[in-house]
């Protein structure tokens, strides 16, 4: 499956902003997705995860109550919305395709990655 992640952009601390990743192929309900982020000088780390239906969703307690991930299987897509931004939530954020029907919080349980895309938080 091929990722294509977009939305990110320059937002002001306190404001919102929805990333969507778009996946190709008709097995994308078959994925659990993930989100990940990677800020410079700093290792990727878990975001959000979401099974292949979308009825689980877990989240990492740095955005617990902030971050809400979503998909619409119809449509290949999982979403993820930030609000009340902040800006040690700068970074490179990345979409994935995990190699099971549940989502993982570990890279190495992820088989596919969209290229990323860039969210700037600004004080």
């Amino acid at each position: 499956v091929q990722l294509q992640a977009s939305g990110g952009g320059l937002v002001q601390a306190g404001g919102s902003l929805r990333l969507s990743c778009a996946a190709s192929g008709r097995t994308f309900s078959r994925y659990g997705m993930g989100w990940f982020r990677q800020a410079p000088g700093k290792e990727r780390e878990f975001v959000a995860g979401i099974n292949w239906s979308g009825g689980s969703t877990y989240s990492a307690d740095s955005v617990k109550g902030r971050f809400i991930i979503s998909r619409d299987n119809a449509k290949n897509t999982v979403y993820l919305q930030m609000n009340r931004l902040k800006p040690e939530d700068t970074a490179v954020y990345y979409c994935a395709a995990a190699s099971s029907t549940w989502y993982r919080t570990n890279t190495a349980q992820y088989d596919y990655w969209g290229q990323g895309t860039l969210v700037t938080v600004s004080s």
